[in-house]
């Protein structure tokens, strides 16, 4: 790659919002079954709509699931609040503004 190649690049970010959730102290609460089911609803039609770009679970033990979302990080905080799992307690949110590449995708 050459610099100019780079900065070529560099020049066609976005600005996006990533979302990082992590397993909250409620994970294993009553009724932790259907809320999580709610809460995938929730994100694929976030996905559907737009709003999620790339929605990425996780299998582990802290992190839940990173979503990259396509609007301000103020407003991807508002939204998240709102997940069903946050507002149990099953999960927790983190949302950082950042910078991605429009085309990138996930290999098929």
């Amino acid at each position: 790659m050459t610099d100019e190649q780079i900065q070529a690049l560099v020049a066609t970010a976005k600005p996006y919002s990533l979302a990082l959730l992590h397993w909250g102290p409620e994970r294993a609460m009553d009724g932790a079954d259907a809320i999580e089911l709610e809460h995938q609803r929730r994100m694929v039609s976030l996905r559907a709509d737009g709003v999620i770009a790339v929605l990425c679970p996780v299998g582990s033990g802290t992190i839940a699931g990173v979503a990259i979302m396509t609007v301000p990080a103020d407003e991807a905080e508002k939204i998240m609040a709102g997940d069903p799992c946050v507002q149990a307690g099953m999960m927790r949110c983190e949302v950082h503004s950042c910078h991605g590449f429009p085309g990138d995708t996930l290999p098929a």
